[in-house]
């Protein structure tokens, strides 16, 4: 079988907050969705949920779906992508925005990129870029680090280490938590990191109450503190 025998493999973004389909799902991404009966997904409920929202005459009963999170001991790629190489376009559906973007799923598609098989990234919402963008820091250069330590001294001694790197190399460091430990981090962040040091925190975004605001340590230290807690959070931190 010649590689343009092969199905395509889509990247399908979901919600990050809001399930306003028209908010954050474009109209294309729902026709693509329409059309495809095999996915590989995070959970198999919220999947379902998903795409009855987006649909809710989809024909769950006839799609194929095979789970991939972090619970997976071992990746058998060739298998996953066995309806793709018969032939079938698959999508690879995120928990939470962008598929692959601190998400699982990387190893299938590199492993996709390695058969030949062609691979669609569609539009969708992804909270990390949108904190970027409305934070005011620099989206020239910046890292994404993912969840830091959570012991008390390795978290301060990590935020450390970030704030050099910011100002050394003008790079905006990104970084999230769990949403029971947005506090605990915030109160890390305020007492590790110098008062010049810029904070951004984007809350709950795209929800109605989203909140993204950047002030500098010293700023936040002085004024009323968001509530955090159990709200789904983006820190983006940069020293000049």
């Amino acid at each position: 079988m010649t590689a343009h025998t092969y199905g395509k493999l889509f990247l399908i973004p979901t919600f990050i907050g809001s399930k306003d389909i028209n908010r954050c799902i474009p109209a294309f991404n729902i026709s693509i969705i329409q059309s495809l009966s095999f996915f590989i997904v995070e959970e198999l409920r919220s999947a379902r949920r998903f795409l009855r929202r987006l649909d809710p005459e989809f024909p769950i009963d006839n799609t194929n779906f095979q789970i991939l999170n972090e619970h997976t001991t071992q990746i058998n790629a060739e298998e996953m992508l066995f309806p793709i190489l018969s032939g079938h376009d698959m999508g690879l559906l995120s928990e939470a925005g962008l598929p692959c973007i601190a998400d699982p799923g990387a190893a299938i598609v590199l492993a996709a990129q390695q058969k030949g098989i062609r691979v669609m990234p569609l539009i969708g919402p992804s909270s990390i870029f949108m904190a970027l963008m409305a934070s005011g820091l620099s989206g020239q250069n910046f890292a994404f680090h993912g969840y830091l330590p959570t012991e008390k001294h390795a978290l301060a001694s990590k935020l450390h280490t970030l704030e050099l790197l910011s100002e050394k190399h003008r790079q905006a460091q990104i970084f999230m938590e769990t949403p029971y430990r947005n506090m605990q981090m915030l109160d890390c962040l305020l007492k590790t990191c110098s008062p010049s040091t810029f904070l951004c925190i984007a809350v709950n975004l795209t929800m109605p109450d989203e909140c993204i605001k950047t002030q500098t340590i010293g700023e936040w230290n002085r004024s009323t503190l968001p509530e955090l807690h159990k709200k789904p959070a983006i820190f983006v931190l940069q020293k000049y």
